[in-house]
């Protein structure tokens, strides 16, 4: 079985664009947008192994984010990414830290 990783995300497309860029690796790819999304998915999915978020969501968005995720699934990694490496670098980030999380 696949470990499942759910990408947060401002952009509604940046998931399935992700999931097309990381194709190679033997994880399965959810995509949660907002506060009921992030929800929905963490309890429908009791397999998701860690959370990536994006940086375009704002500050405040992400801190609550983490207290929620933190709080449903206290057993699962939270990984924000910077903002310095723009949105091109997010499918960089999410290989590095899936690889070195699930599949070393």
């Amino acid at each position: 079985m696949k470990p499942v990783v759910l990408l947060v995300g401002k952009l509604p497309g940046i998931v399935g664009h992700l999931a097309d860029e990381l194709e190679d690796l033997p994880i399965r790819w959810l995509g949660a947008h907002d506060h009921g999304e992030v929800v929905d998915q963490l309890q429908k999915e009791p397999g998701i192994a860690l959370v990536v978020m994006g940086a375009g969501l704002d500050d405040a968005i992400r801190g609550d984010l983490v207290g929620v995720i933190a709080a449903v699934r206290p057993d699962v990694s939270i990984h924000l990414k910077d903002r310095s490496s723009g949105p091109e670098g997010m499918a960089d980030f999410v290989r590095r830290v899936a690889t070195a999380m699930l599949l070393s």
